[in-house]
């Protein structure tokens, strides 16, 4: 059996929309009674496959195209072209059957009945999916107790803090042992303490259950902490697909040296150098070491500046995607 748990192949999906070329209110009654369209390629065939039990990043600025990728193998949108096999399912034609297997989990919407306490709509989810007693009583317990919800779930949703609604709705997501789960901004707005616990619950469902999770987040630490692979996805094409380590190669020629100094900084001195970040007392110089040698850098900055206190980095994982982003 290939561990292959996902595929997608050359999947597309175009929409018609209204194309407005003129203003003012005699051309708007005018295209009550005649629209001109035209054709918007959201996605542009694009294929991949994820293994079973990765924990996978599926990245983009607004607009890219990742949700409307995101929907088509979830099953609510059919594409336009192009195949998706999914668990062996094809996700807009089987969706009944398909639906039954994945859980999906967004970051702004909740699935729990607002009023009622969170363990109903578990009690719900139970019936919904079928769930015999036992799995449904060894899941939540599981989960009760990884997620420390035994004094959360029997209050009103609405008086949860969000932080405790996050954790009740991976609850509940969960229950079914759904082999594939699909994450939309799942630590959005979360303080730091609930996010780390939110993370270390995928992480340890991931390894100890083998579930398969595709991450759609904005938050880049959240991809750092949870994924080894991730595709980066911009105007309907991926513009880059691999792990994590060798996106951090596809700049690792570029470092950035924080310079820190007790002396008021004197710019001048530092015009030759690419300046990120400046203050008084502080700044930030980026360069090529292809084109001018760490040491030799190093050199000018000890013998022309005075400055000594000085610590080397690679560019943060943002900025990378960023200028991947640019030149997607």
């Amino acid at each position: 059996m290939s561990d292959i748990i996902i595929k997608i192949d050359k999947l597309t999906k175009t929409y018609s929309v209204i194309e407005r070329t003129k203003t003012g209110l005699w051309n708007s009654f005018k295209s009550l009674f005649k629209r001109e369209y035209k054709s918007v390629e959201a996605v542009k065939g694009i294929s991949l496959e994820i293994k079973n039990g990765e924990v996978y990043g599926f990245i983009g600025p607004n607009g890219a195209g990742k949700s409307t990728t995101i929907k088509m193998i979830s099953g609510v949108l059919t594409p336009t072209s192009g195949e998706s096999k999914i668990m062996g399912f094809t996700p807009w034609k089987e969706r009944v059957k398909y639906v039954e297997n994945i859980g999906v989990l967004f970051g702004q919407k909740t699935q729990l009945f607002w009023d009622l306490p969170a363990i109903e709509s578990f009690e719900l989810a139970k019936e919904i999916y079928s769930i015999p007693d036992d799995i449904y009583r060894e899941n939540l317990d599981f989960f009760i107790e990884v997620l420390k919800l035994k004094e959360v779930i029997g209050k009103p949703v609405r008086q949860l803090s969000l932080g405790e609604r996050m954790k009740c709705e991976f609850c509940y997501v969960m229950l079914h042992n759904p082999p594939v789960v699909f994450l939309d901004e799942p630590t959005i707005g979360l303080d730091i303490i609930s996010r780390d616990a939110i993370r270390e619950f995928i992480k340890k469902v991931n390894r100890e259950r083998q579930t398969t999770f595709i991450v759609t987040t904005h938050d880049l630490s959240d991809i750092e902490d949870l994924c080894q692979n991730l595709c980066i996805i911009n105007h309907g094409d991926i513009v880059y697909n691999g792990t994590i380590h060798d996106l951090k190669k596809y700049s690792s020629d570029l470092k950035r040296i924080e310079l820190n100094s007790t002396d008021e900084i004197d710019y001048n001195l530092l015009k030759d150098f690419k300046l990120i970040e400046k203050s008084k007392f502080k700044a930030i110089i980026e360069i090529n070491i292809t084109e001018k040698s760490l040491k030799d850098v190093m050199k000018i900055i000890f013998d022309e500046t005075g400055i000594h206190d000085i610590n080397v980095n690679n560019i943060p994982i943002e900025e990378v995607i960023k200028r991947i982003y640019h030149k997607g």
